[in-house]
This record gives C-alpha cells, structure tokens and sequence, in this order.
C-alpha cells in the first residue's frame, strides 16, 4: 500500500502513514495481580494463535493472551494461565470469550469478571480481569 504513497515531500509521505497505521488499535488489557503486584497485559489482534507468546507472572505463572478477529468462526479472546514446571508448561485454566463482544452493563472487572487461580503446589494465587479498549470510531 505505500507503494501508491507520493515520495517527493513528507507532507503526503505522512499523510499516507497516518492512513496505513491506525492511531488507536483495538486491544485487550488484562489486570494480573500476583504477589500483591499488578501488570497490565495487552493484546492487540492476531491473524494466527500460534506465534502469540506467554508472559511471566511471578516464578510460576505463565499468562497468555489470544485476541483473533478472524477468521470469523475463530473469532475470540482466549485466556490461559499456565504452570511454569520443570518438565515445561502445563495449563490450569482456560477461558473463551466471544468476539466481537456481546453489550452488556459496565462491570469493574470488565467482560471476563474477577478470576482466581490457585497455584497447586505452592497455596499462591493470580487474580485476573480483562475489559476491551475499542479502536477509535468503534463502538464496544
């Protein structure tokens, strides 16, 4: 696309780019609090789950969010929270979300609620709840 972009001056150059890059692209933000510590996570939208990588939440944890958009009949957020073991990741919870997400009343834990996930080994516990930041001009 930005090969059909005017080259000769910035003005148009900019022009294009502010077209071809959106300013406020759609994401969801998760709230994980561990250990009495809270990180903001967020996810913009993927064409494909595979490549999306986890994070690190504590020694423990592992958070990983999937945003896909399309295609559409794999349209969802899928959260997962993995055990970070010896032998590798083993998940211990999983949740699904539709996309786009259905209208409901303001809730202060988003549209996930408030989730508890409990460390099977170690009594610890993560907290999480994610809520959608519309792209400019969309409605949610």
């Amino acid at each position: 696309m930005l090969g059909s972009c005017p080259r000769p001056n910035a003005s148009p150059l900019l022009l294009c780019l502010i077209l071809v890059v959106p300013a406020h692209a759609e994401t969801v933000s998760c709230h994980v609090t561990y250990g009495g510590e809270t990180r903001l996570l967020d996810a913009r939208p993927v064409t494909s789950s595979y490549a999306v990588p986890v994070q690190a939440i504590g020694s423990y944890f592992l958070f990983r969010i999937v945003f896909q958009k399309e295609p559409h009949d794999l349209a969802a957020v899928k959260l997962y929270v993995l055990a970070a073991r010896d032998s590798g990741p083993v998940p211990i919870h999983q949740a699904t979300y539709p996309y786009p997400p259905p209208r409901a009343e303001r809730s202060p834990y988003g549209f996930t609620g408030l989730n508890h996930v409990y460390e099977p080994l170690r009594d610890g516990e993560l907290q999480y709840w994610c809520d959608w930041s519309a792209a400019a001009g969309a409605t949610s």
